[in-house]
């Protein structure tokens, strides 16, 4: 699963997950103990689109897990249930059962041992409307069965079915044991409408066309996975193919994104064998398929061989020119094929076997294909969210959490991901992966945990890792280190000392490298912290240039590093890595006054690695101080000539900030740029010198395609200058935004902009998509965002009301009832 977190509600992030003492905190969540074991699952499938529901008839063959038994205890949510009976070689057999609406008790015909194999026989309704089961803020659902708009009733969106498994959902639609440690073979066979394709684990074994203008499409998954990763999928798509050493590699998209499809996903075939080569296991499944869902309920989901993304996911050329912003997530989601559907955590205790794994996998992936900076950037960028959640008080394996959704959160992911990065410095390349192979191959088709993890990893390299994995796996936390240095002149002696911060008194160990640098020579020393102050000593023979602590940048920690500004300058020209560099453009740009910090600053415009680049612009555009022109050149040149996108976007910020009138001819050209970034740019930045052709070109450009910040940039342009007239652009894009941070930061401008409406129905219009929005965020986050909503809403019911009209303000307040 990839979950996709609200970034302006990350201070949000850790009280919608924060651990209360109440008595769940006495609960223990081990794995679920088995009495019977799935050993596979056959499912005939037809739906009713017009009561969303999906009518059922499936086979289900088990056996004893150890003990005998004369009974079975199947998840089954919200169902109606028409028959329950033992299949004896096609002859029926009835069962007494008990069904409270979550779990059917069926008392078998006989009792069974641990070699006996039966099966069993259901005919039922799933009707996953009517079941109310809860969500988390990363998975905001948990009905399993989704028909999206089944009717045809939205002429702007197509028709589609899709399930979501993860963690116990998919016992909405198919009856089963809906535990991660189970495992088991499938046969879905599903009628559909002639006119949709079908999407399912495993292989596409037969076709049938039917007499009633459906057709019967049967999939076969003949190698055992977890039921939560069973999967169903139905629309209208275009399916564009690949394939990977023989095996069907496809992407089901909608028409629209048959072209771009391959820009996409192409680089999916190369993702496979590059983890493939590094894992030591070829790709172990069928075929691997990905298809994307409209109002999909989280970013993506790994069902085995059939992974689901998101809409955001569908990028049009344009968008694509910037980046593709989905390419993290396929790669997150293709190695869950390792790590969570070969292997599988035994318990939600136990996520991180699953999660983390993938979650690192992007580091993995943008290293190989984009060099070690990019590489570097993603692995700071999901440790800075994890310290931006405040999730200090949780262990990355937990035995005791309120819900298991809660499991789904910063670090389980972030963190997870970042401590495997740091055992792979700990133990070297070479052991790291050959542990990972151990692990897979021990476990595969089977269960895995942090133990079992542990216990590769001390087979291959022969050391105790206990400390580690207590530290990490079964503890919370992480190190706040505060760094300085003292040098004895006379005695020659580099003093460095590491002291620990951490408010919970808990000492971490920590090896890592310190590189101490004198003129051009680099000198290399591994250290290891152990205390709450280490003093670390060397021999120089002069004033070092610079040491630099944590030289791989490896550690999860916060640090303030006690350096001068001529040190950060040293650091930025001759330090390893990128975060080396980011720490001495964010010194910089911290100390603008200073011409070394300035420097710092300006010499990154030109960083060979865009993101440094971005940063510098960044800083440059929210500084208040002024630029000297020499920098300003540099700049103009970025926003004319940088090959990179997101970097002419960023450089154009700042030329707009400049409010100069000699660049609108510049503007005014930028607009029709491939990229919606930089055309978002260039029309935001023309507004500041001309408001009037700002909105006259906005109104041209509202009449083509427009997406990314230029759809965003029209908005603004309208809700700030414009009127009535504009309201059904406004208000549609608006309501068309995912629920997301864009949404929320328009949320202010689009409230104001409702105070110049009159017309009563377009107003009320506006209040209902901003109602809609504030239903749509997860219940997690309801208690910190509907103040601040309702607080925008009564603020247009005042200014409605000294308008005098009172029949709109009070709308207001009904619907804030």
């Amino acid at each position: 699963m990839k979950k996709l977190l609200f970034a302006f509600f990350v201070f949000i992030y850790a009280s919608a997950f924060s651990q209360k003492a109440d008595d769940w905190q006495k609960i223990y969540r081990g794995f679920a103990t088995k009495i019977n074991d799935l050993v596979h699952t056959k499912l005939e499938a037809s739906f009713d689109y017009a009561h969303s529901y999906l009518n059922g008839k499936e086979w289900i063959t088990l056996k004893p897990h150890f003990y005998p038994t004369d009974s079975l205890t199947l998840d089954a949510k919200g169902m109606q249930i028409d028959k329950i009976a033992m299949d004896k070689n096609g002859k029926m057999l009835p069962l007494t059962y008990q069904y409270d609406s979550l779990q059917l008790k069926i008392k078998l015909d006989k009792t069974y041992t641990q070699n006996e194999k039966y099966t069993i026989y259901i005919q039922y309704t799933a009707r996953p409307n009517d079941f109310k089961g809860e969500g988390s803020a990363a998975i905001t659902d948990a009905k399993g069965l989704y028909f999206i708009n089944p009717l045809g009733k939205d002429p702007n969106k197509p028709t589609q079915i899709w399930t979501q498994g993860e963690t116990e959902s998919n016992s909405v639609w198919i009856p089963t044991i809906d535990k991660p440690d189970q495992k088991c073979t499938d046969e879905f066979i599903l009628t559909v409408p002639e006119k949709y394709v079908t999407l399912s684990n495993g292989k596409l074994i037969k076709q049938q066309k039917n007499n009633n203008n459906t057709r019967t499409d049967t999939w076969l998954m003949d190698l055992p996975h977890s039921p939560y990763l069973f999967f169903i999928g139905v629309g209208d798509y275009t399916i564009v193919k690949d394939s990977y050493k023989g095996k069907e590699v496809s992407y089901y998209v909608e028409k629209p994104y048959e072209s771009v499809a391959r820009k996409i996903f192409g680089h999916t075939p190369e993702m496979i064998q590059f983890y493939s080569n590094i894992l030591g296991i070829d790709f172990p499944w069928q075929k691997y398929a990905q298809i994307v869902g409209r109002d999909y309920v989280s970013g993506a989901m790994e069902n085995t061989t059939a992974v689901l993304h998101q809409e955001s996911a569908q990028q049009d050329a344009r968008q694509l020119t910037d980046e593709n912003i989905w390419e993290e997530t396929i790669a997150h989601e293709l190695f869950h094929h390792w790590f969570g559907d070969y292997v599988t955590c035994e318990s939600w205790s136990n996520l991180t076997v699953n999660e983390s794994f993938a979650n690192y996998s992007e580091v993995l992936w943008d290293t190989y294909k984009y060099g070690k900076e990019a590489g570097d950037y993603q692995n700071w960028k999901d440790m800075n969210d994890y310290f931006l959640s405040n999730s200090d008080n949780k262990d990355l394996v937990r035995f005791y959490y309120e819900n298991r959704e809660d499991m789904f959160d910063a670090v389980s992911y972030n963190k997870g991901g970042r401590i495997l990065h740091m055992l792979r410095n700990y133990v070297g390349d070479s052991a790291f992966f050959k542990s990972l192979n151990l692990y897979l191959n021990s476990n595969k088709f089977g269960n895995g945990s942090a133990v079992k993890l542990r216990l590769a990893f001390e087979a291959v390299t022969g050391k105790d890792l206990n400390w580690y994995f207590n530290q990490w796996y079964f503890g919370s936390g992480h190190p706040i280190l505060d760094i300085n240095y003292v040098y004895d002149d006379k005695a020659h002696l580099e003093k460095v000392i590491v002291q620990q911060k951490q408010v919970t008194g808990k000492i971490f160990k920590l090896p890592f490298a310190i590189d101490i640098y004198t003129g051009e020579n680099r000198q290399r020393y591994q250290v290891c912290a152990e205390n709450a102050i280490d003093t670390f000593y060397f021999k120089v023979n002069e004033k070092p240039n610079l040491v630099n602590v944590d030289a791989d940048k490896i550690l999860l920690a916060q640090k303030t590093d006690h350096k001068t500004v001529s040190e950060f300058f040293y650091q930025y020209n001759h330090a390893q890595n990128y975060l080396d560099k980011r720490e001495a453009v964010v010194y910089g740009g911290n100390h603008l006054d200073d011409i070394l910090g300035y420097t710092i600053v300006e010499n990154a415009l030109y960083d060979p690695f865009f993101r440094l680049r971005i940063q510098a612009l960044n800083i440059f555009n929210n500084t208040s101080q002024t630029l000297h022109q020499p920098t300003i050149d540099k700049i103009e040149k970025l926003a004319k000539s940088d090959p990179k996108k997101l970097v002419k976007a960023s450089a154009t910020d700042v030329l707009g900030k400049l409010k100069n009138k000699d660049y609108k001819s510049f503007f005014v050209n930028e607009l029709q740029d491939s990229s919606y970034s930089v055309a978002g740019a260039a029309l935001n930045a023309l507004s500041k010198i001309d408001s009037v052709e700002a909105f006259k070109q906005a109104l041209t450009l509202s009449k083509a395609t427009a997406k990314g910040r230029l759809l965003s940039s029209i908005v603004n342009m309208f809700m700030r200058y414009g009127d009535a007239d504009n309201f059904d652009y406004v208000a549609y894009n608006f309501n068309a935004l995912p629920v997301g941070q864009e949404k929320f930061e328009l949320l202010p401008d689009f409230t104001v902009y409702l105070a110049k409406i009159n017309d009563s129905t377009q107003f009320k219009r506006g209040v209902d998509y901003i109602i809609q929005f504030k239903n749509d965020i997860p219940q997690a986050y309801h208690e910190q965002t509907d103040p601040f909503i309702k607080l925008f809403l009564n603020e247009l019911k005042s200014k409605k009301q000294t308008m005098g009209q009172v029949n709109l303000a009070n709308y207001i307040s009904e619907q804030l009832k």
